[in-house]
């Protein structure tokens, strides 16, 4: 007679589970179920999508175009009062939260509305949560620049053309801020192109030459001052060269963000500088 069958190990019952190791190695060598998110795409694909987000809520929302004005006149009258640095993370703080707050209620009104047709009372508290954290935001950016601007705003020894030569990182940093938002709100209004690729005008052609206006403007004191703006002008004609042979622009476009940054910038400098 031949030797019996050694017998194969006892299968674990369905109480029994594996070791805690091999159930973790188990989970990250698992295919994701359907139905789980996506791979993300590439990281441009990213900043294009998110970008697109801030310009659909620009182009549609009434309540966004009015946080987004107040905004950048805050920045200016910032400037015009020559606050501190603190002060100007204070501000440039509430602002960014009561835009955050607007889209997350916009976000959440959209998707609500895809999926949501008649009426409901949980429905509304959700809306009217959402509507009502853009008003505390709202409200706080408010006290802010009371706290901040009530001092320099009644005392009548202050001036509000002060020197701001003696800070420029000020001015250049609201100079730029502002030709960014002055691209974006244009291309919202226009609906041509994507905010980081196409459309009127180039956001990146309005950067560069709004940088390259600053860097002339700061740079005026300095021996070598020609010198740095021929070079700084160098570099945005490469920037908006390099939109044009890509494809992303066409030279109207570029020439529309090259005029659009440097005018803000040197209005700014003008005025301020």
């Amino acid at each position: 007679m031949s030797a019996p069958a050694p017998a194969a190990p006892p299968e674990p019952s369905s109480g029994e589970r594996p070791p805690e190791g091999r159930r973790g190695a188990a989970r990250l060598l698992r295919r994701p179920e359907k139905g789980t998110l996506p791979r993300q795409g590439s990281l441009r694909w990213s900043f294009t999508w998110a970008f697109e987000g801030v310009v659909f809520v620009l182009r549609t929302q009434r309540n966004m175009q009015l946080h987004v004005a107040t905004g950048a006149a805050v920045l200016v009258m910032a400037l015009l009062l020559d606050v501190s640095r603190f002060e100007l993370i204070a501000l440039v703080g509430v602002i960014s939260l009561v835009l955050v707050a607007e889209m997350f209620n916009t976000a959440l009104e959209a998707a609500i509305d895809a999926v949501v047709t008649g009426y409901h009372p949980l429905i509304k508290i959700a809306k009217d949560v959402a509507a009502g954290a853009v008003l505390v935001s709202a409200v706080n950016a408010v006290a802010v620049a009371y706290l901040v601007f009530y001092n320099r705003l009644t005392d009548p020894a202050h001036s509000l053309l002060v020197d701001v030569r003696r800070a420029p990182t000020h001015l250049v940093v609201v100079a730029l801020v502002i030709t960014v938002i002055a691209a974006i709100a244009l291309k919202a209004a226009v609906g041509r192109g994507t905010p980081l690729r196409g459309g009127f005008p180039s956001g990146h052609a309005a950067a560069a030459f709004a940088a390259w206006t600053a860097i002339t403007f700061v740079s005026e004191p300095l021996k070598h001052a020609a010198l740095i703006s021929t070079l700084a002008f160098m570099m945005a004609l490469l920037v908006a060269q390099s939109r044009v042979e890509a494809g992303f622009h066409s030279g109207l476009e570029v020439v529309a963000g090259a005029v659009l940054g440097t005018g803000i910038t040197l209005v700014l400098f003008q005025l301020w500088g």
